[in-house]
């Protein structure tokens, strides 16, 4: 087992990673003044950004849940890793070799280190068994449905051949069997024994957005094989079916530029998809699309809460025609008030999924098929108006109480009123009639059970805003008299750019007395972190000095934006420290020159030459910081 990694090391790795990167690629991050950023906050679900990051500082903070700390902490929390394992990837990121204090290589059998990299070295030996002529059924099925080598290629599809070539060949490079278990390569039997889990198979990587290999999608070729057409890796300790989106890792960018995203049904969906032009589509892996995908989604677009709707980016969702893709839309449908960005509905001419559409069609047709989308609202009211027999009576009211409170759920209410029109005319009823129909399917909805969608999302909105506990300090909960704010801002500007303000401003103003008692406290532990100012984990040894509970004070102090331009932020910082200190010694000014006042310099000439002493300092003191 290695020793641990020396913390020179760490300190080098922490200096070198920029933090709004590695973030960058779970969440879209956008600028929220200088040298801060902001987004949706991946440890809990919010509607409008909270999340802060700081790049040149080295830490994040969410003032809605009060997760914060520096890129090891967001890995560890994110990825599931260990504190090694986060510096290990780290290191491994840009090409820095570790030192243990025992001299050790690191060891990570078992974790997601070593999973990852069988993963990744499994992923590497199925491209290479694509041109093998036992693939020759795997070509030909990519070949039929319209993808060439190039593209097999793009998108890192492989073949599994027969057999046990796989187990064989990884163990050959050091990983044990049951390393291969735990990543899902390898299955064992009720005897003990191991086998290949995907034999005869055409292999799509599933990776997360970081590029890395977290398990695998199989289809079925060989008319002996009787599993099931599409066979994906079971869960492991990196790879969970409903949090990952096949293709997210080549469509993030795209998805993140355009603020949209389509989803779809199938592997060589996705690839007829980006190959068409339309790079924003990704697929789930045998599981429907589910709440922790919206959230991923979510992330990815900035999908922040609007009251209108229009302009915060577009879902679109692809189905089949057949009673399975009607399923979907309705589960899909089922969670739409989960997003604030537009929801659509897009549904090829005679039933073909995209795949199908560019290999009959061309790529035009794939790319009019996303043009052409229908907003969810009017798909889903048009599949519930199918259900009735609009030619009576009977069935024209029945089917407004059916797809009245589907109307009642837009959030938009100009939208809103846009289909009561709608319907209206789809059913031939009076609009005032299908209004009232849609206002009591409204109230109906606000009075429902506490699960109820529109108490759901009062609560995310009160969790988003929600301060921290009574007990925990918070710079929310600062007073906002002048004093406190220059308190908190010379905080700020100290944590955030220790390397603007300088030792020797911030060793004065450290001894300045706070009125803020909570501001006080981290002002201490600044005093006793000085001579570490300079340190990559800055912001972690303040931390660490102040009692538990100030610790989300320091994380919100060192990521709230200061209020300040990018070409003027070395002067402010220096202005406003310089001018916290001056303040102070003017106070000690004024206090000096009452005692002078008050003494007699020929009663008590020894006091008095003390105190004209102290004048003649803090007078030197304050020229000092002018630079006069």
């Amino acid at each position: 087992m290695a020793g641990l990694i020396r913390r020179s090391d760490i300190d080098e790795v922490r200096s070198r990673t920029n933090l709004g990167d590695i973030v960058g690629d779970y969440v879209t991050l956008k600028n929220a003044g200088v040298g801060s950023m902001k987004g949706l906050c991946p440890f809990h679900e919010e509607r409008s950004p909270s999340f802060h990051v700081r790049p040149q500082v080295g830490f994040y903070h969410c003032f809605g849940c009060g997760e914060g700390g520096d890129v090891f902490t967001f890995l560890q929390k994110m990825d599931h890793v260990s504190f090694s394992e986060a510096v290990e990837r780290m290191a491994g990121r840009i090409g820095y070799e570790l030192h243990y204090e025992d001299g050790a290589a690191a060891t990570d059998h078992g974790n997601r280190a070593r999973i990852l990299a069988a993963n990744q070295a499994a992923a590497d030996f199925y491209v290479a068994q694509l041109t093998m002529p036992e693939a020759e059924p795997g070509r030909k099925f990519l070949g039929e449905r319209g993808f060439d080598a190039s593209a097999a290629e793009r998108f890192g599809v492989g073949f599994a051949p027969r057999g046990q070539a796989l187990g064989k060949h990884l163990k050959g490079r050091g990983f044990s069997d049951d390393e291969l278990v735990t990543a899902g390569l390898l299955g064992r039997g009720d005897r003990g024994d191991v086998y290949d889990r995907f034999r005869g198979r055409l292999v799509w990587p599933i990776r997360d957005v970081t590029g890395a290999t977290l398990g695998f999608g199989a289809r079925k070729l060989l008319d002996d094989d009787n599993g099931p057409k599409y066979l994906n890796t079971p869960e492991t300790p990196v790879y969970h079916k409903s949090q990952v989106l096949y293709g997210l890792d080549l469509a993030k960018r795209d998805i993140a530029r355009g603020k949209q995203v389509v989803v779809v049904e199938g592997y060589t969906d996705v690839m007829a998809c980006h190959l068409a032009g339309v790079t924003t589509a990704v697929a789930t892996c045998g599981t429907a699309f589910g709440v922790d995908h919206i959230k991923v989604v979510r992330r990815i677009i900035g999908d922040t809460d609007n009251p209108d709707t229009t302009g915060t980016g577009e879902v679109i969702f692809t189905f089949d025609p057949d009673e399975a893709g009607q399923k979907a839309a309705s589960r899909a449908f089922a969670e739409e008030q989960r997003f604030a960005a537009q929801t659509f509905v897009a549904v090829a001419p005679d039933g073909l999924d995209p795949c199908d559409l560019r290999l009959n069609r061309g790529d035009d047709a794939v790319r009019r098929l996303i043009k052409t989308r229908k907003p969810m609202f009017e798909f889903m009211v048009r599949r519930v108006l199918t259900g009735f027999d609009l030619e009576t009576v009977e069935g024209r009211v029945s089917a407004l109480r059916a797809a009245a409170p589907v109307v009642a759920g837009i959030r938009d209410q100009s939208m809103s009123v846009g289909y009561v029109r709608n319907l209206a005319g789809w059913l031939g009823l009076d609009p005032a009639e299908v209004q009232r129909a849609v206002a009591s399917a409204r109230s109906a909805a606000g009075n429902h059970s506490q699960g109820g969608e529109q108490r759901r999302q009062q609560e995310e909105r009160q969790q988003d805003s929600a301060p921290a506990p009574v007990d925990e300090p918070s710079i929310t909960r600062l007073a906002t008299d002048t004093t406190t704010r220059t308190e908190r801002d010379v905080l700020m500007a100290i944590l955030q750019h220790p390397e603007l303000v300088g030792t020797e401003l911030m060793s004065k103003a450290v001894t300045v007395g706070f009125s803020e008692a909570s501001l006080e406290i981290v002002r201490d532990a600044v005093a006793v972190s000085i001579a570490r100012a300079d340190s990559p984990d800055w912001i972690t040894r303040v931390t660490a000095e102040v009692p538990q509970r100030y610790a989300t004070l320091v994380n919100q102090l060192a990521v709230a934006p200061i209020p300040a331009r990018e070409d003027r932020l070395p002067g402010y910082c220096v202005s406003i420290v310089s001018d916290f200190i001056d303040r102070d010694l003017l106070r000690e000014k004024r206090a000096v020159m009452g005692a002078m006042q008050r003494l007699d310099a020929a009663t008590d000439p020894t006091r008095y030459a003390e105190v004209q002493r102290d004048l003649v300092r803090i007078e030197t003191e304050r020229r000092m910081l002018r630079n006069e």
